[in-house]
């Protein structure tokens, strides 16, 4: 399905094709990016800190997991920090195998627990199923903070490419203003990035709607 949305806009005709898509294709080699060995991390308040800085630069020189914690724009895994997690990026790798999350007195918070404290909050549940959809076709998934997004995504990861997509998640109870979608989409554009709306559905698929700049 391929719909335009128009709006008049310092008068001009600006419009955005929609492309109704079941899935973005995969990105570099179109299976999981997974770093090797298992990690420790530990809960703190809304984050998982991983203290080791031999697991931190693993977790992200491997799959770019995490923020060295104090370096701004690490390149690589050349860096000399712990690394702090996201709750849906330690759910992810603890499902993967990949991290065990412990409390600050050295009890542990299995992956029950942890997914429950993700699936509390109906904003991390939404967020975390377009997450994992997403690893696991091969992406690497960042913050969109800086684009005013959800997420940025990469087929390769930061540093090694411009991040091709900026993400913005479907809440359900939103409506869809087309004049948002147009500056949203100018956005992404004035930027060269291509704006995606993801529609997570309740048995964990997801749908996505590309959008497209049509001059005329």
């Amino acid at each position: 399905m391929v719909r335009d949305e128009e709006v008049k806009s310092e008068a001009r005709i600006a419009r955005y094709r929609g492309s109704s898509v079941s899935s973005v294709g995969g990105g570099s080699g179109s299976s999981p990016r997974l770093p090797r060995g298992k990690h420790v991390g530990f809960l703190v308040e809304d984050s998982i800190i991983v203290t080791d800085v031999s697991s931190s630069r693993t977790l992200y020189g491997e799959g770019f997991f995490g923020t060295p914690i104090g370096v701004e724009k690490p390149r690589g895994a050349d860096f000399e920090a712990p690394l702090k997690l996201s709750l849906i990026e330690a759910l992810y790798l603890v499902e993967r195998g990949v991290l065990e999350v412990r409390r600050l007195d050295g009890g542990s918070v299995g992956l029950d627990e942890l997914r429950r404290i993700v699936e509390s909050s109906d904003e991390l549940k939404l967020l975390y199923t377009v997450y994992r959809d997403l690893r696991d076709r091969g992406f690497t998934v960042r913050s969109g903070l800086k684009y005013g997004s959800d997420f940025t995504v990469y087929r390769l990861g930061p540093g090694l490419e411009h991040a091709p997509y900026v993400l913005h998640v479907y809440r359900g109870v939103e409506r869809l203003d087309p004049t948002e979608i147009v500056r949203a989409g100018r956005l992404s554009h004035s930027v060269r990035k291509t704006f995606i709306l993801a529609f997570p559905s309740r048995d964990g698929r997801v749908m996505y709607l590309m959008f497209d700049w049509v001059r005329f």
